[in-house]
């Protein structure tokens, strides 16, 4: 009887969705691959699964929902939760990368890791590649540039998401660094080893050592197969290819994953997002069965016509058309501008009247292909009284001041870790790079690192302050995070007050830690949230207006999962959108294809797409003047072609007319099917 009611409970929560929906829910067994075209309700259907799972028996703690930020994971475990009830806040949620660091902090023994180590965020990573340069002494020589750090372990991180060499790495992106290959290995093994020796561990190692882990240790791997019976994966086509070994490895013995992703939507492959892992599905897991889901709940029949026709043209790909139930709406239109000034002029116009007409700002977006396709409509848009906000800028935990605080923080949880000593140390006013050093290596290197500093020799003592009284206390009797983050703020404050003018304004954001640290108990589970979910934005240097209701400017890259009202796609012309850099590699230009079917898919009710002729490229030298080739062809009845003249009226392409602004007037006034 018990089985029965569950059956009937797990089918009642099926019977809310559409029928693929349903199918791709109810496939409990085996593999199975959701292609969900954009919009067309994936996160519902992981989420009704979820619950589905949960509501026929399986126990929750044996479900593993891998997402790509936290907050998703935990907006489905919530919404799961409503559906059916509380057993499904048990359900194992997380990034990858999260995941992985819980598996090493459990199991990392096998491989040598101690459940204390420091996870090394990007100038954390940075720092240590530098330390590295210098102890190596791979220095300018003989006028030729050695790379920098940042550099450095761009082609380190690359070389492992891609999983390939450094040296390939090298020879394919930074050819002109090729005389240095030598030094550049000497560095990359050298940055294996001091992090092994010092326990710490960037975001890539997490990946690598979880996939090690489960591959050389078939006892560990056996054990986590069995904690994780059903895996879900969301955004597949996002993962690379460690990530998709990851999964495969997780799924041993049982084979219970569902990986739910959009082909047509994989745009990150500059991070190391791997195409060909959703292609490749069907192989990796044999016998997979795949569920597409095509009815899209955002956007018009007319939008979706469009970019229907622009992925259509795509090279390899599952081959699906959207549909919807929606109402009729408007034609997109492709606007030809003379000039870029007029584009964005034409821009500021159709917003205006779009506002006047009762669209909020906040429901209109202008997407673009680079950040610098924006510089001439910025201007517009100020002079039009148009306020904005452009998606992107320094996060939270890049702040320096906030860095600083977090630093003394690890170096509680990680005597070891020499770049937390070292940014700590820097600090205190005649403390260079050599001196911090040298006291680093004095503390770290002693039996008892805290009795060492409590015990610091002259002249060091004098130099570091009361250094020697904060940290031993706080690492012999361990404290609540937010308790000792408020020891650290006391001394840290005036160091706060010297390094920084604005520093006033910087106070609200190590306010806003203390916030975060009091949802905490331990110091460890604090510092990896820190990590691998820093909070997003910094309450430094935020404008006074942030309240007040903006359109929103932003690289479709950024814009991905997010929807409006209306979107204007700017400087849809061939050899910016698509990049030039994509002439020649059949791969990069199919992916400029799926970052314009991204962009299109964005619009909900209205979609212009808009492109200036006559601009010098100055890296081909070339004048630009045609459409995108993504949407160039498209028949008038998909997307309805105009064109906007300085010295004629604009109207259907090919017409004349009157002068400039009082054409883009007469523009507004004629009937365009807005």
């Amino acid at each position: 009887m018990a089985a029965e009611g569950a059956e009937k409970e797990g089918e009642a929560l099926l019977a809310q969705l559409n029928p693929a929906q349903a199918e791709a829910a109810r496939t409990v067994d085996g593999p199975v691959l959701v292609v969900a075209g954009a919009g067309t309700g994936k996160t519902r259907t992981l989420v009704y699964r979820t619950a589905y799972l949960v509501a026929k028996g399986v126990p929750p703690d044996a479900i593993l929902l891998l997402t790509f930020t936290r907050r998703a994971s935990e907006e489905m475990r919530q919404r799961a939760g409503l559906l059916l009830d509380a057993r499904c806040d048990r359900v194992q949620g997380g990034t990858f990368h999260a995941t992985a660091c819980g598996l090493l902090r459990r199991f990392g023994a096998a491989i040598g890791l101690e459940p204390s180590f420091t996870i090394l965020d990007r100038p954390d990573a940075e720092d240590v590649v530098g330390l590295v340069r210098t102890e190596l002494e791979l220095a300018d020589t003989k006028g030729r540039l050695f790379p920098k750090k940042r550099t450095l372990l761009d082609i380190i991180s690359k070389a492992v998401n891609r999983d390939v060499t450094v040296e390939e790495t090298v020879a394919a992106e930074y050819p002109h660094f090729m005389e240095h290959l030598g030094g550049i290995l000497r560095l990359a093994g050298r940055y294996r080893e001091l992090k092994r020796e010092r326990q710490l561990v960037d975001y890539d190692d997490l990946l690598t050592h979880a996939v090690t882990l489960l591959e050389q240790h078939p006892a560990e791997r056996e054990r986590i197969g069995a904690m994780f019976r059903y895996i879900m994966v969301d955004e597949y086509q996002d993962t690379n290819r460690l990530q998709g070994r990851m999964v495969r490895l997780l799924a041993n013995g049982h084979d219970n994953v569902m990986a739910v992703g959009d082909d047509a939507q994989s745009i990150y492959a500059f991070r190391g997002a791997c195409f060909q892992n959703i292609l490749e599905f069907p192989e990796q897991f044999p016998g997979a069965r795949i569920v597409k889901l095509t009815e899209n709940y955002r956007s018009t029949p007319q939008i979706l016509a469009l970019a229907n026709q622009v992925i259509a043209r795509a090279a390899q790909g599952y081959r699906k058309d959207l549909v919807t139930t929606r109402p009729e709406g408007e034609v997109p239109a492709l606007i030809r501008a003379a000039t870029e000034n007029l584009q964005s002029r034409f821009v500021c116009q159709r917003i205006l009247e779009l506002h006047e007409e009762g669209l909020p700002l906040g429901e209109i977006a202008v997407l673009f292909r680079s950040a610098y396709h924006t510089f001439d409509l910025e201007v517009e848009l100020a002079r039009h009284g148009l306020p904005f906000v452009k998606r992107g800028g320094l996060k939270f935990m890049e702040t320096a001041h906030v860095k600083d605080v977090v630093g003394y923080l690890r170096v509680l949880a990680n005597p070891a870790d020499a770049v937390s000593w070292l940014r700590v140390l820097r600090l205190h006013p005649g403390v260079g790079e050599v001196t911090a050093q040298r006291i680093f290596a004095h503390v770290a290197g002693a039996p008892d690192p805290w009795r060492a500093l409590a015990e610091l020799p002259a002249p060091w003592a004098g130099k570091v302050g009361e250094l020697p009284g904060l940290l031993p206390p706080l690492a012999q009797r361990p404290q609540a995070p937010a308790a000792a983050l408020e020891r650290v703020l006391d001394y840290y404050t005036p160091q706060l007050t010297a390094h920084y003018d604005d520093h006033p304004k910087r106070v609200k954001d190590l306010d806003q830690l203390v916030a975060v640290a009091e949802r905490y108990e331990k110091l460890e589970p604090f510092l990896t949230d820190l990590a691998l979910e820093p909070p997003e934005a910094s309450v430094a240097g935020l404008d006074a207006q942030e309240d007040r209701e903006r359109l929103t400017l932003s690289t479709v890259h950024s814009a991905k999962g997010l929807e409006w009202g209306a979107v204007f796609v700017i400087w849809a012309v061939d050899g910016r959108f698509p990049s030039t850099y994509a002439e020649g590699s059949l791969e990069d230009m199919e992916e400029e294809r799926r970052l314009m079917y991204v962009a299109l898919t964005r619009a909900k009710e209205r979609l212009v797409v808009t492109y200036p002729v006559n601009v010098f490229d100055r890296a081909t030298g070339m004048v630009l003047s045609k459409p995108s080739r993504f949407v160039d062809g498209i028949p008038a009845t998909v997307l309805e072609p105009w064109a906007l003249t300085d010295s004629a009226e604009p109207g259907p392409a090919g017409t004349a007319g009157g002068a400039a602004d009082d054409g883009l007037d007469a523009y507004f006034n004629q009937d365009v099917g807005w």
